[in-house]
């Protein structure tokens, strides 16, 4: 134990000297937090208070009471930053509507233009509205209840707290913390596989009175160590920079509780052991430093993917008990207020630590090869 954590002091002060190395991986943890809390602004106030949508209207005059309507909405007619959308409102407009007939209004856009998309749909909204109230004032002119054509009324009774409602940010969130986990310790896995390798090193470090294990041990010790501080310094910013989002104006909540901190930092030690094992295992298998970068920014595509299936709820039944996305979906239903899911955590947790143990046997073994230390 004492040769290991000799092993692990050197690692880490040989990371320490390599700062930009380091802080590389570690600005994900800072940055990530800070830069969601900047989006989640501003779509919430785009949201609650959204900018005058500027259309041209085709024959106003036709239909004065809808153009007021559509201004009554932020929808008007021409102006400045006009939207390449055209409503054109039929000529016979006014005669179809005295006889309450239907009167043709034709929407022209260009949908597949993403920038146009959102405009698109709330003038539909607007439209539909105000159809809907045409059509009502139309049965009360006729001395016909609107409810009539409206058998059924659907009430909904919605039982979810602001803070199970947001649940879906702090889903994205999770997702987030858990990447933080890859990301943090990658650079130093490299450095410390491939990059002493290519420096000629760690032949000369296999000739100390040292054994393979416990080589492998301080390397997977020391990325495992920054992996985590990742992830502590991603759950300490977003702690800080969440509560300046204007969640009320959603009608939820979201809170990072220390409680919530202290249970991600004890599931994410399996998944930073992991993704240590991971790292290191295809390092040792690439033959120069840059190759283990490539081969590294391929294989985090799989975690990459299973935290997004688990945080957008795809094929949640099958990847329940799958590392990475079981602990995820675990996470998840603990912040919607939900009772935890004790076997599907325990389970993919130990399917996490096996599948670690596995990756550091075969990184030790691999070390007993000449082609894999000096890179043959």
């Amino acid at each position: 134990m004492n040769k290991i954590m000799t092993l692990v002091r050197k690692e880490i002060i040989d990371a320490i000297r390599d700062k930009r190395s380091v802080m590389a991986g570690l600005y994900y943890a800072i940055g990530t937090p800070v830069a969601m809390c900047a989006l989640f602004i501003v779509m919430i106030g785009q949201l609650t208070s959204p900018d005058d949508l500027n259309i041209t209207i085709k024959n106003p005059n036709q239909a004065p009471d809808l153009v007021k309507f559509l201004a009554s909405k932020g929808i008007y007619n021409g102006g400045e930053n006009l939207k390449e959308i055209e409503l054109i409102i039929s000529e016979d407009y006014t005669k179809k509507m005295a006889v309450a007939q239907s009167a043709d209004v034709t929407l022209i856009a260009d949908n597949s233009n993403e920038k146009l998309q959102h405009s698109i749909r709330r003038l539909e909204h607007v439209l539909q509205t105000y159809s809907s109230e045409m059509a009502g004032l139309r049965l009360i002119a006729r001395g016909i209840d609107p409810r009539v054509v409206k058998p059924l009324n659907i009430q909904l009774e919605d039982q979810a707290t602001p803070d199970s409602k947001g649940g879906f940010i702090l889903g994205i969130a999770i997702f987030t913390m858990i990447y933080s986990v890859f990301i943090s310790g990658m650079n130093l896995a490299i450095d410390t596989s491939a990059g002493e390798r290519e420096r000629n090193s760690l032949a000369l470090l296999l000739s100390h009175p040292v054994t393979t294990w416990q080589l492998v041990l301080s390397k997977i010790l020391t990325v495992g160590f920054f992996a985590m501080l990742g992830l502590a310094m991603i759950l300490v910013v977003s702690k800080i920079a969440y509560p300046f989002v204007p969640w009320q104006e959603l009608g939820f909540s979201v809170n990072i509780t220390p409680s919530f901190m202290i249970t991600m930092l004890i599931i994410g030690l399996p998944i930073a052991l992991m993704a240590a094992c991971l790292q290191l295992f295809v390092s040792f298998m690439a033959k120069t430093f840059k190759e283990a970068q490539s081969y590294l920014t391929i294989v985090l595509l799989v975690p990459a993917a299973l935290a997004m299936a688990a945080a957008y709820n795809i094929a949640p039944e099958t990847l329940q008990w799958i590392p990475v996305s079981g602990q995820q979906q675990a996470l998840i239903a603990l912040v919607k207020g939900r009772e935890l899911p004790v076997m599907q955590l325990l389970f993919s947790s130990g399917a996490t630590i096996i599948i670690s143990l596995m990756l550091a046997v075969g990184l030790e073994r691999s070390l007993k090869s000449e082609k894999i230390v000096f890179g043959l």
